[in-house]
């Protein structure tokens, strides 16, 4: 273990403008703190909210900026009060990086909804150092918010289960979606939606993909394993399905109307949004009112929730389809990502690109 008192070099890849295009980044790490953990990156998927921070689409970047929340890495140095890890350990790290520990949803072990949380990059640590996320050689990180990974799972499959699959796994868990014989919906088949195909039907579901166009018919139904595939414009189809499902869950991540979606719901289903949009969403409120059904969302996951969905995904053989690439190629998929051109997830070899290049 290296001392404790040495700030470090970190490379990562960073955007310096809301043009979002990525370059080599050197900066310091903050000093290994006391319950701080030092892990050298190995992987870190690519999310489309890392494509939202880059560009500034909510108007509230700050560069220079290195994305990345979906890191799975070997842990290289703890400090003196860590408990939870030893060095060599395989460890992984997602949205949060820090919370207050004090409010109510923090003693609730909900910390991703602490009004004071601190996200694993655009945002400021607590000693007043910017934070950098895992698209980066090296990260430091609070034990609490470090997750170790099953053993026998491989790393670059844990990856997308940090950000995507807890976000699925959370709301089911917490809305009591979590038994069989259920039947749910999926709109959109991206990243979190692939995860959501794949974990709902883990828990015994009935699921339903619900896209706009037939192009992921196949994928839906022959690879990823759904039972029924709904095109949103096929207005037949979409009313004979109506009052079918107990949920959906909405990925999409631009603005799109609610009303062709509530229609599926039986009474006291719950619309429950994941994608994050700056524009507001409409609906007309008897849609809502003439089936008590519900229009929520759900953020990530908790710690307990990402420790939760990691051994439920090992214990059930959930995998997640995803397209390996060097860090020198993150430009062109955060390109392809934005045409929504991925099979499902992009995941950056961090270890295995020359970052400095």
């Amino acid at each position: 273990m290296g001392s404790l008192e040495v700030e470090k070099t970190a490379i990562g890849w960073a955007a310096r403008d809301p043009s979002g295009v990525l370059s080599p980044y050197t900066y310091t790490l903050r000093n290994t703190g006391p319950e701080d953990v030092q892990v050298k990156v190995l992987y870190c998927g690519l999310c489309h909210s890392d494509l939202h921070q880059v560009k500034n689409d909510l108007g509230m970047s700050n560069y220079p900026m290195v994305p990345g929340h979906e890191v799975v890495g070997e842990v290289v140095e703890i400090g003196p009060e860590v408990t939870k890890f030893k060095v060599g350990d395989t460890v992984g790290v997602g949205l949060l990086v820090g919370s207050c520990n004090k409010c109510r949803p923090c003693k609730a072990e909900i910390e991703q909804y602490c009004a004071k949380k601190i996200w694993n990059y655009n945002d400021v640590y607590t000693d007043g150092k910017p934070t950098q996320g895992g698209f980066a050689n090296f990260i430091v990180v609070e034990q609490k918010f470090v997750v170790k990974i099953p053993e026998g799972m491989a790393p670059e499959q844990a990856a997308p289960l940090l950000c995507a699959g807890v976000t699925i796994y959370s709301p089911l868990n917490h809305f009591g979606f979590n038994q069989s014989g259920l039947r749910g919906g999926i709109l959109g088949l991206g990243g979190v939606g692939h995860m959501g195909v794949k974990i709902a039907k883990a828990m015994g579901h009935h699921v339903t993909v619900i896209s706009s166009s037939n192009k992921k018919r196949q994928e839906a139904l022959d690879h990823l394993g759904a039972d029924d595939y709904l095109v949103s414009s096929d207005t037949e189809k979409m009313q004979q399905a109506a009052d079918s499902l107990d949920y959906i869950i909405d990925t999409v991540p631009v603005n799109h109307p609610l009303e062709p979606y509530l229609s599926l719901l039986k009474v006291d289903g719950k619309l429950i949004l994941m994608g994050v949009i700056n524009t507001p969403l409409q609906f007309v409120s008897p849609m809502v009112m003439l089936g008590r059904k519900s229009i929520t969302g759900s953020f990530i996951g908790s710690m307990k929730e990402t420790e939760e969905v990691l051994q439920f995904c090992k214990e059930k053989g959930v995998t997640s389809q995803i397209e390996m690439v060097k860090m020198d190629y993150i430009n062109i998929a955060m390109e392809r990502l934005e045409k929504n051109d991925v099979r499902y997830r992009f995941m950056v070899d961090v270890a295995g690109s020359k970052l400095d290049q």
